[in-house]
Parts: structure tokens; C-alpha cells; sequence
């Protein structure tokens, strides 16, 4: 055999065999996973609470680093760039699926992630205040189509799921609803408590105390059962509203081209982790998410479904990306 031939034989033989050899050291040093919302958001606590039990399980630090900003697009772009060796995490949730739609992006979200497991999920719930004369959805698609015009829903922002939950029932329903977008959640509630807006989609987290002191009014959960701390109402399926029952997700995804077996490793290591005693406690605690896990495959299709349906939504809701410096 030629020397230089021999060589590049040796070199292709010595990566074959030391490709299983890294996933197998996987890992040897601490793990980031990336939230991109701030400390006590839904994101940090959901983080929070599964880093003590995958770092028991990988034997390595989980360090919850959050990089917050742009409606979470920082910590998904630092993700995005980061080096595809399963050391740098992100964890993605349904506000991720609507940022193309709102902003120009310097990553490409379904190009520049590989999803390891979906995590968990939380509801959200369609509140009324107590004055308003309704008592389920249908009552209330009834009243707006009596005062069109009449009836604002609000959101926590322009481009939130508040919001484009509020367009699907709008335009489904062929409803003259008007949105009144505000700071954030804690403001958009407080003007549902006081009758200043007549409903909106809240967080279960933000909102459950409010319902059970009789504040506002629950209407329907998103989900696919019914909320173990609110038994008496209905799923929004349940109501008739099924495309309206999308509640946040949680999911893991790594930079493209993180090794297969890496991928897999780090699924079996979520898997276990959801399973324990603890990390359940942890989640369903102040964070109010139900844990969930799936394979890479299942993961990746529903984030993917999840940005194709939200950009649609925005899209006949009429927004427009909005150039961002990169």
C-alpha cells in the first residue's frame, strides 16, 4: 500500500474508533442548559428543576444559565452558534415557535437545532372576570357575536400566544373581538380582574390563585386533561375549541451536527431524570409543569408542527418579522 494511502487509512480508522469512544466519555465535563427568559420566569423554574437530578444522572454539573432577551431569540441564536458536542443545551418553549414571525432571526430554527426530548408542559387558561355574564366558551362566542366590537381579549405582549390564541378564536369563530396587547402577564391579568378587558389566555402559575379566590373566572384549560387543582373545568377541547389547546411546551435541543449517540445518551438521561420522585415534585411545584419525555424524533416533529401552525396563525393575523441587529 502507498505510504500516504496507508496513512489516511490509519487516520479514518483511528476516527471510527474514537467516535463511540466520546459519546461513551459523554460527559466529562459540566453541562449548560440555556434558558432564554429570566430568573423566576416559567423557563428558569422549569430548568431549575430538572438540573439537580440530570446532574445526578451524567455524574457532571447541570448549570442553568439563563440569557435572556429579544423574546428568548439570544439564548436560542448562543445555542444555535455554540460547538455540536451536547455540551450546550437549549431549552425551547411555545414562544419559541412563534419568534420567526415576529422578528428576523439570525439562526434558522429548525436548520440550527436537533431536539432531544420534549420535557414538559403547563397549561394556560382562558379567563373572564366575574362580572362578565358568561360561564362557559360557547356563552361567550354567543355575547361577542351580540356585541360586536364590544369585547377585548388580552395578551401579554403583541406576537404572544395570548395574542394569537385570541386571532384563532377571532377568526374561527368569525368574532369582533379587539386585542389590547400589555406589558406582560401580570398586567394583562390584572385588567381581566378588574373588567377592564373581558378575557385573555393566562399561565396556569400566574393564574390558578386568582381563580380559586374567585378573581376571575376559568372558562377552559389547554391540555389534554382536565387541571388535577381545577376539576370542574373543561379542556378547551372539551369546550369546543380544540385548536385553541395548545398549552406551553418545554423541549431540549442541541446545535446541529451534536453526535447521534450523544442525542441518545442525553434522551436516556432526561427519560430517567422525569421519572424521579423528586424532579415530578420539583416540576409540578411553583413551575405547575407536568413532565413529559419523547424520542428525538417525536421531539423534532412537534416543534416543527408547533412553528408551522404559529406562523400561520401570525401570518393571517398580519405580522411582520421586524429586522433586528444581529
Amino acid at each position: 500500500m502507498h505510504c500516504k494511502t496507508f496513512l489516511a487509512a490509519l487516520a479514518a480508522t483511528a476516527f471510527w474508533l474514537a467516535a463511540p469512544a466520546f459519546a461513551q466519555g459523554f460527559p466529562s465535563r459540566p453541562v449548560t442548559l440555556v434558558s432564554p427568559f429570566p430568573a423566576g420566569s416559567g423557563s428558569d423554574l422549569t430548568a431549575r428543576a430538572v438540573s439537580p437530578g440530570l446532574s445526578d444522572a451524567l455524574g457532571q454539573p447541570v448549570i442553568v444559565d439563563n440569557r435572556a432577551g429579544a423574546g428568548g431569540s439570544i439564548g436560542a441564536q448562543y445555542v444555535a452558534r455554540a460547538k455540536p458536542d451536547g455540551y450546550t443545551l437549549f431549552l425551547a418553549s411555545l414562544s419559541f415557535s412563534v419568534l420567526p414571525s415576529l422578528m428576523e432571526l439570525g439562526f434558522d430554527p429548525v436548520k440550527d437545532f436537533e431536539a432531544v426530548t420534549l420535557m414538559g408542559l403547563q397549561s394556560l387558561v382562558f379567563v373572564v372576570p366575574p362580572s362578565l355574564p358568561v360561564n362557559s366558551m360557547a356563552e361567550l362566542a354567543a355575547l361577542a357575536k351580540a356585541r360586536p366590537g364590544k369585547l377585548n381579549y388580552a395578551s401579554a405582549g403583541i406576537g404572544s400566544i395570548g395574542h394569537l390564541t385570541g386571532e384563532l378564536l377571532k377568526n374561527e369563530r368569525s368574532l369582533d373581538i379587539v386585542h389590547v396587547p400589555f406589558k406582560g402577564t401580570p398586567e394583562a391579568l390584572t385588567a381581566i380582574m378588574t373588567g377592564e378587558v373581558q378575557m385573555g389566555l393566562i399561565a396556569m402559575p400566574a393564574v390558578e390563585a386568582q381563580i380559586k379566590a374567585g378573581k376571575v373566572k376559568a372558562l377552559g384549560v389547554t391540555g389534554s386533561r382536565r387541571e388535577r387543582s381545577l376539576p370542574d373545568v373543561p379542556t378547551m377541547a372539551e369546550a369546543g375549541y380544540p385548536s385553541m389547546g395548545d398549552s406551553v411546551w418545554y423541549a431540549v435541543l442541541a446545535p446541529t451536527g451534536t453526535p447521534k449517540d450523544v442525542i441518545a445518551r442525553l434522551n436516556a438521561v432526561f427519560g430517567e431524570t422525569l421519572a424521579k420522585p423528586a424532579t415530578i415534585e420539583r416540576l409540578e411545584g411553583p413551575a405547575k409543569t407536568s413532565p413529559t419525555v419523547s424520542s428525538p424524533q417525536e421531539a423534532t416533529d412537534y416543534v416543527r408542527a408547533q412553528l408551522a401552525k404559529w406562523s400561520g396563525v401570525a401570518a393571517k393575523a398580519g405580522l411582520q418579522p421586524q429586522r433586528t441587529t444581529k
